[in-house]
């Protein structure tokens, strides 16, 4: 387990593609247990370790994961991720270029719990919620573009859906147009970096991720600053 910052409020680890969360009806071991029984290892704790969930990544997507460590930051965290107070960063390989080199991408989104999936639309339908998000390239290969994502909203697979919406699905994604798959199963969505203010020190933190293995990741962010 990769920690990237720690004090006595709040952990922030780095989550492999493929690991949960949170605990659902698979069974597997989620993050939180993994960084539970590591906090409980370190300080030596008998009993329960207390930790956290303010927000989750999608299963195939890796990245940042900030959990909290006492219930008055998980509280102050979870209002926080809410109300659009983190800021998050994300980078994604996509397989098609965009016609535009950086935008704004408006639409509105209706999720399908059923299927586990989201549809975009242009207008307002029923059931839906605004989704904003702003992108642009920042690495450009023979065959595939990195783009630097930066979310505004917080919806139900938002970057994959709205970007998949402009003929861009990210490499791997074949739920949201990808022709295949990664061979790991992962998707090639990194949650990179994230910024906001302590939730009880009110100093400033910001987080960056390292990048996944793989040599494409490498090459393609290679010079970005």
């Amino acid at each position: 387990m990769k920690v990237l910052y720690e004090d006595n409020h709040i952990i922030i680890v780095y989550k492999e593609s493929g690991e949960i969360v949170q605990g659902d009806k698979t069974g597997d071991t989620p993050l939180s247990d993994t960084v539970k029984e590591w906090l409980r290892a370190k300080y030596d704790k008998p009993g329960n370790v207390y930790l956290g969930v303010v927000h989750r990544l999608d299963r195939p997507v890796a990245g940042i994961v900030v959990f909290g460590k006492t219930s008055k930051a998980t509280s102050r965290l979870s209002r926080m991720f809410r109300d659009g107070e983190v800021h998050k960063t994300y980078w994604a390989i996509v397989g098609n270029r965009p016609a535009k080199e950086s935008g704004t991408l408006t639409n509105w989104i209706v999720r399908n719990e059923r299927i586990n999936k989201s549809f975009v639309y242009d207008k307002e339908v029923k059931n839906s919620k605004k989704a904003i998000l702003e992108y642009r390239v920042i690495g450009v290969g023979e065959r595939y573009t990195l783009l630097e994502v930066k979310l505004l909203t917080g919806r139900h697979h938002q970057i994959r859906c709205q970007l998949a919406h402009i003929g861009c699905p990210i490499r791997g994604d074949l739920k949201y147009g990808a022709p295949r798959s990664n061979p790991d199963g992962s998707i090639s969505l990194l949650s990179h970096k994230v910024e906001f203010e302590h939730p009880v020190s009110h100093k400033q933190i910001s987080v960056v991720s390292p990048l996944p293995g793989g040599r494409l990741w490498r090459e393609l962010a290679a010079g970005v600053e």
